[in-house]
């Protein structure tokens, strides 16, 4: 156990130079009094709350329920407004901000006199950018999250957000429903703080987090209204106090085992793809190599067992009842590792020793799975050489084996032009570039290319769509990713052209352009490197910087190893 003079927050603090008189003026300053604060753990709870981030409405809130917890435990709680991610209004997309909340999160971390953090986020990008700040900083951090929102509702149908947005909006398209159908779906898609309460990224990597070790056991599935996400946050705020004086860094809870078991719970989720661009950089943010082999390989033996939309049928507050992610896990121990180290200080199965599942259709058995196989498979070939994904379990059965000729945009408006061109038939493959994480910029969420209209008043719900683009995690179809190298730096995705025919393999694994290696020769020799999109400002930083998907879009200066020294406080 540490003492009080061993607190990193002593070395602001607890001094007798003039540096450590000045901080304790100022502490007075505040409105502190000595004892509040001296001899105590310092908790900084980084707070990603927003008036335009409906996802964390309430995180204002729980922030106080994080302090009211800090106090009990004899910490001293200082809250810091960091950048908010918020999916539903950043734009191009929040993906091009992930690295920027990172280096905040680090930074803050690093700079003010922090014992321990308390990070509060959820909607999609939030959590990889805080637990990648965290993991660069390397003290005791614990994430609180956000929660997914109530179910949504319209006439007797239950909604989920985004997934059936899509679905609603194609009906739109079609002549199925009017104007007077989509306001009322408008009014109740969403209607509680929260973020999305399907299986797309934000519960997904809220679940990660969990399974990672780094959140109270069952956080991640508590609804955000529910009062249990209250008591949550409370005691999240005194366990972190009880992890400073442990010393408990997160450095030993994000070890080799943890990243595995994420990797394996996403996918036992049916979970975005997103998950995966996430995870890798996450991994990295720790000095562990993670790939598109590593979740290929575990895909394979790893079934669906989470029932909930898009890839199945229920929704989060479903989930919740029917035993959270603890009820999951449970289901799943042999292919986990029990017995690593969690936040908590207990391991794994420690924590999952009482862990139930209520509901077997939210939560399969094993001998019922969803599907016998985890929910997203890593595709190569030519037309993908270092890889690209696809949610298989979310996309129509009959288009897993396909091959059509290509329809080919070159980025967002262009397919917002054409995409109702009459010429597209259902066998047509849809290929969308410039849309990666340079040529976004950011790798934005155009991935579930939109069906012509013609065909959705003709019944077609699905068609293969090929993008280096992302998709959002409530979207579904057999829709192609993060196609790598992108089209912007010369991938093979610039060089398609209309009427090439593509092979879709998802059995074998493979994405493939129709058209021989000597005329992709002379194709790339007639390719011009398109011009910088940025010339200034954060986002030349980030074009300079930026990796490609299969190395998870982090910062090349933040993914690799070196020292960062501690700063000198006095």
């Amino acid at each position: 156990m540490k003492k009080p003079e061993e607190l990193r927050s002593h070395r602001w603090f607890g001094g007798d130079e003039l540096r450590n008189f000045s901080h304790r003026a100022r502490s007075r300053q505040l409105g502190y009094n000595p004892e509040e604060h001296l001899g105590k753990p310092v908790i900084g709870i980084l707070n990603t709350w927003s008036d335009i981030n409906p996802c964390h409405m309430h995180l204002r809130e729980r922030a106080e329920q994080v302090k009211r917890g800090v106090w009990q435990a004899g910490g001293f709680p200082l809250e810091f407004p960091v950048a908010t991610l918020s999916e539903t209004y950043q734009k191009p997309t929040p993906m091009l901000y992930r690295n920027l909340l990172a280096m905040e999160t680090e930074e803050i971390l690093r700079s003010y006199p922090i014992d321990g953090a308390v990070l509060m986020g959820g909607c999609d990008k939030t959590t990889p950018a805080l637990l990648m700040g965290a993991a660069s900083a390397g003290l005791p951090a614990l994430f609180v999250p956000a929660g997914p929102m109530l179910r949504g509702h319209w006439r007797n149908e239950v909604l989920g957000s985004g997934t059936d947005m899509w679905k609603y909006w194609d009906d739109k398209r079609a002549g199925l429903i009017g104007d007077a159908e989509l306001s009322e779906l408008e009014r109740g898609l969403a209607r509680s703080p929260g973020h999305c309460m399907t299986m797309g990224t934000a519960s997904t990597m809220t679940s990660a987090a969990e399974v990672l070790g780094v959140t109270l056991p069952g956080a991640a599935s508590i609804p955000a209204v529910d009062s249990a996400h209250h008591r949550m946050a409370a005691a999240s705020g005194a366990r972190i106090v009880d992890m400073v004086w442990e010393d408990l860094v997160i450095t030993k809870v994000l070890d080799k085992r943890a990243y595995a078991d994420a990797i394996t719970t996403v996918l036992a989720l049916g979970g975005s793809t997103n998950a995966v661009i996430h995870l890798i950089a996450m991994a990295g943010r720790s000095g562990i190599p993670v790939s598109l082999a590593d979740f290929d390989a575990i895909a394979r033996r790893v079934p669906v067992l989470a029932n909930i939309r898009p890839g199945g049928d229920w929704l989060m507050e479903d989930f919740y009842y029917a035993g959270g992610l603890p009820g999951l896990l449970s289901r799943l121990t042999d292919l986990l590792h029990p017995d690593r180290l969690t936040v908590t200080g207990r391991t794994l199965g420690e924590n999952l020793s009482h862990a139930q599942v209520h509901n077997d259709d939210v939560i399969r058995t094993r001998d019922n799975p969803v599907a016998t196989e985890g929910g997203v498979a890593v595709l190569h070939g030519n037309l993908a050489p270092s890889g690209a994904v696809i949610k298989h379990i979310a996309a129509e059965k009959h288009l897993l084996t396909h091959t059509g000729p290509a329809v080919v945009f070159e980025d967002y408006p262009d397919l917002k032009k054409r995409i109702d061109d009459p010429a597209i038939t259902a066998d047509s493959v849809l290929v969308l570039r410039g849309s990666g994480p340079l040529g976004g910029p950011g790798m934005p969420e155009y991935g579930m290319l939109p069906i012509p209209a013609h065909l959705l008043e003709q019944g077609v719900r699905d068609m293969v769509r090929i993008s280096d683009a992302r998709m959002s995690g409530t979207s579904y179809g057999a829709c192609v990713l993060h196609v790598a190298p992108e089209s912007h730096v010369g991938g093979p995705l610039a060089l398609v052209r209309d009427g090439d025919l593509i092979t879709l393999d998802v059995p074998s694994r493979t994405l493939r352009l129709e058209v021989s290696d000597a005329e992709l020769e002379r194709r790339r020799a007639e390719w011009t490197a398109p011009a910088p999109r940025f010339e200034r400002g954060y986002g030349a930083l980030y074009s300079e910087h930026i990796t490609q998907a299969d190395e998870g879009c982090d910062f090349d200066f933040l993914a690799r190893a070196g020292r960062n020294p501690e700063p000198d406080a006095r």
